[in-house]
């Protein structure tokens, strides 16, 4: 594998773990505005971004350990989407 194609991977995990991290950051701030602890529909979107670029990224690695655990939680931020877009 050349160092550019595992750069590119590396990216892929970076840019997913910043969004898993962002997702945080807007709860938070979300909270503070609402002056209660909520989730915001966004929360639930970043989920998905960043499971899905962690989930190639595990798949790429093949980590199997890594593999279920990003699908795992992928499928539960995928079903949070679901319900949101339902009751929207």
């Amino acid at each position: 594998m050349g160092s550019e194609h595992g750069n590119l991977w590396i990216g892929v995990g970076l840019v997913g773990q910043l969004l898993f991290g962002a997702r945080f950051a807007v709860q938070w701030l979300y909270s503070e505005i609402k002056g209660k602890s909520r989730i915001p529909d966004a929360f639930w979107y970043l989920s998905v971004a960043a499971g899905t670029l962690l989930l190639a990224y595990a798949i790429h690695r093949n980590e199997l350990p890594f593999i279920v655990g990003e699908t795992v939680t992928l499928l539960i931020f995928l079903r949070n989407v679901q319900l949101i877009r339902r009751s929207g």
